[in-house]
């Protein structure tokens, strides 16, 4: 088979999950631009978070072309793409987007071109510019998101967030996860790593669950391709500047997960090696809990409610590790990984107009949330055992 004919069977077995919860500022425009992508249309399934706004209109207009699942109630970011995703029944790539996302043209055919080019690749994002509301542009091009890195202290970051888009974010790179605004995953990878059948944990209902992914996929031996010729923009109205005008469940949500995290995926070995910025960095979120944002102390009790299916789920995950400490360590230590085109990668996985040369970007600024849908409160917090 040529080249062209593998790339035409992989991109026709595309499905694309979103999630939707008063989305109608966006999802028409969203919508617009998957049907528009080059290649065989892919399957559009999405989710709808029992939307009071126009949302459920809207997504009826595309009805010859997509598929709804219409939830009762609101189950969070999580919770939704999985149902999404469960539904993505035959594809063998599926790609979870924010309805606040634009993709430009080419954005899915070139994320598949790439994870086709390793197949220890799980994941593969493109590079995600920052746009204002309304999808309007910026005056200075500035970066969203060119993947997800980690710090020895166990923040997660957006790497590049807040740059201007001056080429250093132009090489192809392994990095250690995606963001779920716009990621493509495996088939495969997705049963590998989900646990009892949920591929994101429903127990974060918000924030967070693509870096608890990411992490739990590095665990089993998954990488993650940064792929920058893919191109979308995101439309970001959370981030660290605000986190005092959030509503005060989502910042609790953001605390609580840091934590179901760290008792999912940490090793002995990873805590050994940065057992000092570890500790220090908890002492800060928890001091800031205290003093300044108590709203944010329920998140301690409620992870102690879900302690004991995280514990579940970690002895599942130590259970099937493929990583030693040594290697995972390393992840957590630098920002990207560079590929070179002798190592036989394209160069269509690179930037237009750009050589595959290492990226000298710098560690970015603290990762802002995600909220591809701002939910509220759940009904109930951790799913049953």
């Amino acid at each position: 088979m040529t080249a062209t004919g593998l790339c035409n069977v992989a991109y026709g077995s595309v499905s694309i999950a979103i999630v939707t919860f008063n989305s109608s500022r966006y999802i028409r425009r969203c919508l617009e631009a998957v049907l528009a992508q080059e290649g065989a249309p892919p399957e559009v399934v999405v989710a709808d978070n029992a939307s009071t706004d126009d949302t459920p209109s809207i997504l009826r207009s595309f009805r010859s072309r997509i598929r709804v699942i219409q939830n009762a109630r609101n189950l969070g970011f999580a919770a939704g793409q999985n149902r999404a995703i469960r539904e993505c029944r035959s594809a063998g790539w599926v790609l979870t987007l924010n309805p606040d996302v634009l993709l430009e043209p080419g954005f899915v055919r070139r994320l598949v071109e790439s994870g086709a080019s390793d197949s220890s690749v799980g994941a593969v994002c493109g590079k995600l510019l920052s746009i204002a509301p309304g999808f309007q542009p910026l005056p200075v091009p500035r970066i969203d998101s060119a993947g997800i890195c980690f710090t020895p202290n166990m923040r997660h970051f957006d790497r590049g967030w807040h740059e201007r888009d001056d080429h250093r974010y132009d090489a192809a790179e392994y990095v250690f996860g995606a963001s779920a605004a716009a990621a493509l995953y495996r088939r495969e990878m997705i049963e590998d790593v989900a646990i009892d059948g949920e591929f994101f944990d429903p127990d974060f209902f918000v924030y967070r669950e693509d870096a608890d992914v990411a992490w739990r996929a590095q665990l089993l031996g998954w990488r993650c391709l940064y792929t920058p010729s893919a191109v979308g923009h995101h439309v970001r109205t959370v981030t660290p500047a605000n986190r005092g005008s959030l509503p005060a469940f989502i910042n609790m949500h953001s605390v609580k997960n840091r934590f179901l995290m760290r008792i999912k995926n940490a090793t002995p070995g990873l805590y050994r090696r940065y057992w000092l910025p570890m500790t220090m960095r908890d002492l800060v979120v928890m001091g800031g809990a205290i003093f300044w944002e108590p709203a944010s102390l329920p998140a301690f009790w409620r992870v102690a409610r879900c302690l004991p299916r995280a514990l579940k789920q970690r002895r599942q995950i130590m259970a099937r590790r493929r990583v030693s400490d040594d290697e995972l360590s390393k992840l957590f230590a630098q920002v990207g990984q560079p590929i070179l085109a002798a190592a036989g990668f394209q160069p269509a996985l690179y930037a237009h107009g750009t050589s595959p040369e290492p990226s000298s970007a710098q560690v970015p600024n603290p990762r802002p949330q995600l909220l591809p849908a701002i939910l509220p409160e759940p009904q109930r917090e951790c799913a049953e055992q």
